[in-house]
């Protein structure tokens, strides 16, 4: 597999140019220290293939440069909404959570993110431009900084030559999702937010409008499509897809080049209609124990090696400008996709399709509408 190669490289790399900051706050003790990481699934270089286990090479920074001894507790979530369910109950602590846009406009506006400090992420700078200042609306217009970038895309729609018709006029629309030609192959997102936004970019609504008439319009749609859909998936549409037991999906562009890799007959596409455009970032919650080390961890994610470590094992578009502009990754990602490039970054990021967050009664409105479409 591509990965395996490509880790090879990066593992090298890593070893020889790992970037180094002082951490002033620790001294050198034999405690360990335990890191609370919450990330999105499937969205770590986690060692297998023969790619670099960057929670482990954390560790090892930690002990060899800091010195001190660190372990990375790492779990993931399924969906926005259910990690803001766990971190706003307070069953856990966490250290470092990744949450999208629109969440982290919410959790801002709840007080329960901690502002950075950028003194001690000084990898901010390889962050480009387009996720800085007031590009960043998100934060609510604050002159603080809560979150530093991770990964951003947008949603597009995978489907199966193999299944669907190549000159299927749907190609290209919202409305291969619901095609009854492909009944019982369809699968849908297993989140409201982007559930919901599917139905409303193809009736071509704004999603972030509160107008209930116009979220039932939606829903209408959903009801509709409930009869040919097979599931509501997350992480599931991963074997789903490559195992070809499912044909059309909506999901993140990262995730369709993973995908193609183990099945090249998938293809992919943004709706016509437009579709959402999110980013996705890293968090220190308010309640978090190791502040300082969370701190290290973000910058330790935004080195030039970790980044691209990263950015190579889950296929996601890197806002560090050290990685996209890099040739070994730009050949790297031709080699999975001969448009794995143009898929990723033709389209800046526009905050103009993007979530945002909604009001109480906005969200009350959805979870009802999304349990009268899940009943």
């Amino acid at each position: 597999m591509m990965k395996k190669h490509i880790s090879r490289f990066l593992l090298i790399c890593l070893l020889m140019a790992i970037c180094v900051t002082s951490f002033a706050s620790c001294e050198e003790t034999d405690k360990t220290l335990t890191l609370y990481v919450y990330n999105w699934g499937e969205y770590i270089s986690d060692g297998s293939d023969d790619s670099v286990d960057v929670n482990k090479e954390f560790e090892r920074y930690c002990k060899e440069e800091l010195g001190i001894t660190v372990k990375v507790n790492y779990s993931t979530f399924a969906s926005n909404e259910s990690m803001y369910a766990k971190v706003s109950s307070g069953s856990t602590r966490y250290d470092v959570i990744i949450p999208s846009d629109y969440m982290i406009e919410r959790m801002v506006k709840e007080e329960m993110l901690e502002p950075l400090d950028l003194s001690k992420i000084p990898n901010y700078a390889y962050i480009g431009d387009a996720f800085k200042g007031e590009n960043v609306y998100y934060e609510c217009g604050s002159d603080k900084t809560y979150s530093i970038p991770y990964f951003y895309g947008m949603i597009g729609i995978i489907y199966n030559t193999s299944i669907v018709d190549e000159n299927d006029e749907q190609i290209g629309s919202w409305d291969l999702m619901w095609d009854e030609q492909y009944k019982g192959d369809i699968l849908q997102f297993n989140n409201s937010r982007d559930a919901f936004g599917t139905a409303q970019y193809k009736l071509k609504l704004d999603v972030n409008n509160e107008d209930e008439e116009q979220w039932r319009l939606a829903l209408d749609e959903l009801l509709e499509q409930k009869k040919i859909v097979q599931g509501y998936v997350m992480d599931e549409i991963f074997n789903k897809m490559q195992s070809g037991s499912a044909a059309i999906a909506a999901y993140y562009a990262g995730d369709y080049l993973s995908m193609y890799e183990d099945n090249e007959d998938l293809a992919f596409f943004y709706p016509k209609e437009g579709t959402n455009s999110y980013i996705d970032a890293m968090c220190i919650p308010k309640n978090a124990q190791n502040k300082d080390l969370a701190h290290e961890y973000i910058n330790f994610m935004c080195s030039h090696d970790i980044a691209m470590a990263n950015a190579l094992y889950t296929y996601y578009a890197s806002p560090v400008t050290t990685v996209v502009e890099d040739p070994e990754y730009q050949e790297a990602m031709a080699e999975v996709h001969e448009d794995a490039m143009e898929i990723l970054y033709s389209q800046p990021h526009d905050p103009t399709k993007a979530y945002l967050n909604l009001s109480s009664e906005g969200l009350s409105m959805m979870n009802i509408l999304w349990e009268e479409l899940k009943a």
